[in-house]
């Protein structure tokens, strides 16, 4: 069950880049994602995503791809403005 919204969803041209070539289904960390399996994250950092949930705060979770890259997710917080999220992105690290 979804635990809260993703907003319009992105990928930036390199994270396309990586699954077109690992040939992963981004699908399947979208939903790892939304139903709070936070993937490669510390402790502390799920902690911090259980949280965010209540809070309407951001929202990070890693996942390593079958190639072993590593790929982010993050769920912008909510907007006070339309109090929804906006948007998830799909990234590497170095992209933020």
């Amino acid at each position: 069950m979804p635990l809260f919204e993703l907003g319009h969803i992105t990928m930036t041209p390199r994270a396309k880049e990586v699954f077109e070539k690992s040939r992963d289904n981004w699908a399947t960390f979208l939903q790892r994602h939304h139903k709070g399996d936070w993937g490669n994250v510390d402790r502390e950092d799920w902690a911090a995503n259980d949280q965010a949930i209540k809070e309407g705060k951001r929202i990070s979770s890693a996942y390593t791809l079958s190639d072993n890259t590593k790929i982010w997710l993050i769920t912008e917080p909510i907007d006070l403005n339309t109090n929804h999220r906006l948007s998830t992105l799909f990234s590497l690290k170095s992209e933020y």
